[in-house]
């Protein structure tokens, strides 16, 4: 089953140039899409399960594992790659080229699901240094000047992070039993004697370079130079599930390598959760100032993806199932923002925020669903947004890690300020744009190809805050298994 997820994408993108029309070239990747979409419905349910691909040393193996924390990134990405997919069909119908989109978007899936399977350290980050390298093209696809600046600082940013990564990895291979993936940790505490602070540098410098896939600071530069510049399914997919993977290995570093007992109260944890609130409240306030809605949404993503990392970083069971719900959640919310914005680029060729003035009466069904998506990031209850921010502020204040416990929330409130702030105004000013406006021309949106992956989004975000309660369980129980 793993291998199958990771070859199906890889193939069809492989045969992908060889079909003549972009109708069997259309039909190819919608096959694909939606039975690696049922291939992870139907491994949600499956027990853990591993798998050897090869060995390069007798220590050294690139091997696959199905477990709690690869069944939800799992699931992430080939639900979410399926939607955009279908969506992208109608945003790129006038690109003569957009197979080579195609190629790159199965080959990105197919890598992340590499990633999502891997058993350990090193198999984990051959995949992550290829999903930059297959994602990459994503961004550079217009060949524009622009493309290929913002392309050139998401290579720049992601190799330096994965050097970073590779030096813990060299460092762990050295004092943790081995490189594989253990809940609670492989660290060999009779190596590691007399080590600690030196491993507690590796360590940090390890998750600094993860975390730039994921946009924290201080390498989170790419994010706003990267998705204004890429199409709109790029940035939904970046955004909403690739900078997942960020967060991925950095789950797998802390909590499967070297142990949160081993960094709790440390300045490693200390040091860690500073940056992640000041990329936060950072990229909010980014958010709010930016004019450019593709933009405001990048910044928007640099501080909502460290929502996630605050509560990783608290290295307790309820503020890590906070940040797993955050993961689910906002992947869902962004993918749908992103989309959103991409209808609003494709049917009106508009780009500022002010500019959207009366889109509700020219595209209200997308508006409805940006109006959903921004409740939910805002938090306003009973969205699903709401429901992961509540777990994150309990588990912050039940942490008793001093001056953290009660700054947490605070910035996170202001966060949520600062995001209702610089998504609210668009709903209302396309709804209500005042008698004086001049009013753009009702248009069709793009058809149900683009309304309805919004719409189901959108929906997303209202039903799993309604069904937080089964939800809410399951994640309860892997965020436990972490320790």
């Amino acid at each position: 089953m793993m291998l199958t997820m990771l070859l199906l994408p890889a193939l069809a993108a492989l045969v992908l140039p060889f079909l003549k029309t972009k109708q069997d070239k259309h039909r190819c990747v919608t096959a694909a899409l939606a039975l690696e979409a049922v291939l992870a419905a139907n491994a949600l349910f499956l027990p853990e399960r591993e798998l050897v691909l090869f060995s390069m040393t007798e220590t050294l193996t690139i091997a696959l594992k199905l477990d709690g924390i690869s069944k939800l990134f799992m699931a992430i990405a080939a639900f979410g790659f399926l939607l955009v997919g279908l969506y992208a069909f109608r945003y790129l119908e006038h690109e003569e080229k957009d197979d080579r989109f195609f190629c790159f978007y199965l080959l990105s899936l197919a890598a992340l699901m590499g990633m999502d399977f891997s058993r350990n350290l090193v198999t984990m980050y051959l995949f992550f240094e290829m999903i930059t390298l297959l994602s990459m093209p994503l961004v550079l696809f217009d060949r524009t000047e622009e493309a290929v600046r913002g392309a050139l600082k998401y290579l720049f940013y992601s190799v330096a992070g994965a050097f970073l990564a590779l030096g813990c990895i060299f460092f762990l291979s050295r004092y943790c039993v081995s490189l594989e993936f253990v809940a609670g940790g492989n660290l060999d505490m009779e190596k590691a004697a007399g080590h600690e602070t030196l491993l507690r540098i590796v360590v940090f410098l390890g998750v600094v370079g993860f975390g730039a896939k994921a946009g924290m600071y201080p390498l989170h530069g790419w994010l706003p130079t990267a998705h204004p510049v890429a199409p709109a399914p790029a940035s939904a997919v970046l955004s909403g599930i690739i900078a997942k993977a960020g967060v991925l290995a950095i789950i797998r570093v802390i909590y499967f390598s070297v142990g949160a007992d081993f960094l709790r109260g440390t300045w490693v944890q200390q040091t860690l959760l500073a940056l992640a609130l000041l990329t936060v409240f950072m990229g909010s306030m980014m958010a709010y100032r930016e004019k450019v809605f593709k933009k405001r949404l990048a910044y928007s993503s640099v501080s909502q993806i460290s929502y996630a990392l605050v509560g990783l970083f608290f290295l307790t069971p309820q503020s890590a199932l906070g940040g797993l719900l955050h993961v689910l959640f906002h992947a869902v919310i962004k993918v749908c923002l992103f989309l959103v914005a991409g209808s609003f680029i494709h049917n009106t060729g508009k780009h500022r925020v002010e500019e959207f003035v009366g889109f509700g009466k020219s595209m209200p069904k997308t508006l409805w669903g940006f109006t959903l998506a921004a409740l939910a990031l805002i938090g306003i209850p009973p969205a699903s947004g709401f429901v992961s921010k509540w777990y994150l502020a309990l588990g912050a204040l039940d942490s008793g890690m001093g001056v953290y416990a009660w700054l947490a929330p605070v910035v996170l409130l202001i966060s949520a300020l600062l995001t209702a702030g610089y998504l609210l105004p668009i709903t209302v000013s396309g709804f209500f744009p005042g008698k004086d406006a001049v009013l753009p021309e009702r248009n069709d949106e793009g058809g149900w190809a683009m309304v309805a992956p919004i719409w189901i989004l959108a929906g997303l975000t209202l039903i799993l805050g309604l069904c937080a309660g089964q939800l809410v369980p399951i994640l309860e129980s892997l965020a436990a298994s972490l320790f």
